[in-house]
């Protein structure tokens, strides 16, 4: 299975989101997942770096207009790489092609990829329907989005996404969720 992560380009090692994000791919990589993400540095670095060290497939997703805008290849823990032309083609390469999604916290191009696959899901347009946020800032972020447009977000939609304050819970909050697709 793939799981697909998104997250901040910015992190560094010597960070607390970097080390959180390495602690993620190790985990999932344990846990017999191969990781997709996109490609670059940051936690997308540090989780695929995890996911690596822990064996398993690390698909990254790299594009030619990010790669224009700041110019660093790939990280070096990445082992399949898929390349694609523009920013479009590479989200919508990373909210279709996995069995499930987190995301740790992140800026306006993680709130994007998940935007994305949050519609996807309501619209059923992907057969995933796990979708797990990790740490406090997603959670305010969403419940803010829902309250200010209440009339607009039905029920099912709310129930959506899950919560993890930390990637032990993501983990065990993603097993969970595919174990009960898959006894469901």
């Amino acid at each position: 299975m793939i799981i697909s992560v998104f997250g901040s380009a910015s992190p560094t090692p010597e960070q607390k989101l970097y080390q959180d994000a390495l602690e993620l791919g190790r985990l999932l990589g344990q846990s017999g997942f191969d990781v997709m993400t996109g490609g670059y540095c940051g936690t997308m670095e540090a989780v695929s770096r995890g996911a690596s060290e822990a064996g398993v497939d690390v698909i990254g997703v790299a594009c030619r207009q990010i790669e224009d805008y700041r110019p660093v290849g790939p990280n070096a823990w990445v082992k399949t790489l898929h390349t694609t032309d523009t920013l479009s083609e590479r989200i919508e390469y990373l909210t279709t092609h996995a069995d499930a999604y987190l995301a740790l916290p992140g800026g306006i191009g993680t709130l994007a990829e998940i935007a994305m696959v949050f519609n996807k899901m309501v619209i059923n347009a992907i057969p995933s329907q796990t979708l797990i946020l990790i740490g406090e800032g997603w959670k305010e972020t969403i419940e803010a989005f829902i309250a200010g447009q209440a009339e607009n977000v039905n029920e099912r939609t709310r129930t959506l996404p899950q919560y993890a304050k930390d990637p032990q819970e993501a983990v065990k909050l993603l097993i969970n969720s595919l174990e009960e697709k898959q006894n469901g």
